[in-house]
């Protein structure tokens, strides 16, 4: 049913950038049912800035896979499910501009936990992961990692679903998108 996604990646522009790692968490909507994670060789430097932040090196991706070397396996593992990630556009749209580089056009629906959040969570400062999940007491366990804030996304969506379950203000289905 879903696809909880977190991508860490050469920069902020997806027209520009590259991925440097995927983490893919399948999900049927009570919990975890698959997983898949890998570092992915962005073939350009990764800048001294984006290194700071997430820890990824260009000597941790040199013999890592390229994308086109994971690209079917994203395929098989989004198929059918909703693309769901914290900030979807941002991810979704690194996933999108890759396979587009290798001449194939991935579209799938796709769900913002921020949005959500915002809809079923309300008040809150700050709908970062980060400050969201501090808020909610849900640990991160490596931050701007691809596997731990896809697992946070995971940990976030699971609550908001169980929030869904008590009390259905809204519909999910409601809130998917088609790009």
């Amino acid at each position: 049913m879903f696809a909880i996604i977190d991508v860490e990646t050469t920069g902020t522009v997806y027209k520009y950038g590259k991925l440097t790692e995927v983490a893919i968490f399948l999900h049927n909507g009570n919990n975890i049912t698959g997983s898949f994670q890998t570092l992915i060789n962005p073939e350009m430097d990764i800048p001294y800035s984006v290194t700071k932040l997430t820890g990824i090196t260009n000597e941790m991706v040199a013999d890592a896979p390229k994308f086109y070397e994971v690209a079917r396996k994203i395929v098989e593992l989004t198929a059918g499910r909703v693309f769901v990630a914290h900030n979807v556009n941002f991810d979704y749209k690194f996933i999108k501009e890759e396979f587009k580089r290798l001449g194939y056009n991935f579209s799938r629906k796709t769900l913002c936990t921020v949005k959500l959040a915002r809809k079923i969570l309300p008040g809150y400062p700050s709908y970062s992961l980060g400050k969201l999940c501090e808020a909610l007491d849900i640990g991160i366990n490596g931050r701007h990692r691809a596997g731990g804030d896809a697992y946070a996304t995971v940990q976030l969506f699971e609550l908001m679903l169980d929030k869904l379950r008590e009390n259905p203000v809204l519909s999910l289905e409601s809130q998917y998108r088609l790009f």
